[in-house]
């Protein structure tokens, strides 16, 4: 059997950069204000600084402004929603996004429900779960959302195709199910408990990796031909497959990086613009 096609997300998260770019200097021209990303950030992890930075830089070159907050370690849930509520009753904040994941004495999921969900470019509160599943206008979830991107990109349908999702978080794994689910996909979820992972995963047409394990989903698990999503992200550039045995097996699968992570910030930058619009097209709102 020949190799798997690699399904690469750089090439057209640039092109939806590139037309973001476009709408947002149409908008700032029409409007005089420029899309506007509000990055939040509790502590001085390292990888978690690395990822602010990059955003923002992709915001800049962009034409989205980024306005950043950072908070110390210390900070405590009531004074973090505080600071999500001030920026969420600023007009000129468009977008806001928490960075993840938090301290432990912290409450995340307060912390996300204090961003409003018009403002809600990354996807993370109940309103925006809710919309994703329900199939209603709304920002979805940005993996997840970059994830139904590069399918439709590759002419993968996943109407009628077993669909199987190893992970359950609240803003990959979960959401990426309702999505597929909705693409009329026959949708399994798996996670830690899930007896006889391999053989569960055998049976996918289309797999997404999205539980944090570096290489857990090895190749003698693909069902020949699959379609491999991985989401995975892991210390030295390693996502939850093995890479170079699913190679062997799959029909189309992502490389980590250069797949499914370029399509994440992508989305990220394109809903801001769209809450921006939003917001000029319903001012006071």
């Amino acid at each position: 059997m020949s190799q798997a096609r690699l399904m690469e997300g750089t090439a057209l998260a640039r092109r939806i950069v590139e037309d973001t770019t476009k709408r947002a200097a149409d908008l700032t021209d029409r409007t005089g204000t420029a899309p506007c990303l509000a990055t939040v950030l509790v502590g001085e992890d390292p990888a978690s600084v690395t990822y602010v930075r990059m955003k923002r830089n992709r915001c800049r070159k962009a034409g989205i402004e980024s306005r950043h907050v950072e908070l110390p370690a210390a900070t405590t849930t009531e004074e973090l929603v505080g600071t999500l509520r001030s920026l969420s009753s600023d007009p000129g904040v468009h977008g806001i996004l928490l960075q993840h994941p938090m301290s432990e004495h912290i409450d995340e999921r307060a912390a996300f429900e204090a961003i409003p969900p018009e403002k809600d470019v990354d996807g993370v509160t109940f309103a925006s779960f809710a919309t994703m599943s329900f199939g209603l206008p709304g920002f979805v979830s940005c993996t997840p959302g970059g994830i139904m991107r590069l399918l439709d990109e590759y002419d993968v349908d996943p109407s009628g195709k077993r669909a199987v999702v190893v992970g359950r978080s609240a803003i990959l794994g979960k959401p990426v199910g309702m999505l597929l689910l909705a693409c009329d996909a026959t949708v399994t979820y798996c996670h830690s408990r899930t007896r006889d992972l391999s053989s569960v995963v055998r049976e996918a047409d289309i797999v997404v990796a999205a539980v944090g394990r570096p290489r857990l989903i090895r190749g003698e698990d693909i069902k020949p031909g699959a379609v491999v999503i991985d989401a995975g992200y892991n210390p030295g550039n390693v996502g939850d497959v093995d890479f170079d045995s699913a190679v062997e097996r799959a029909g189309l699968i992502t490389p980590v990086p250069g797949g499914v992570g370029p399509m994440t910030i992508a989305t990220l930058l394109e809903q801001t613009v769209e809450a921006a619009a939003a917001a000029a097209r319903h001012p006071g709102v």
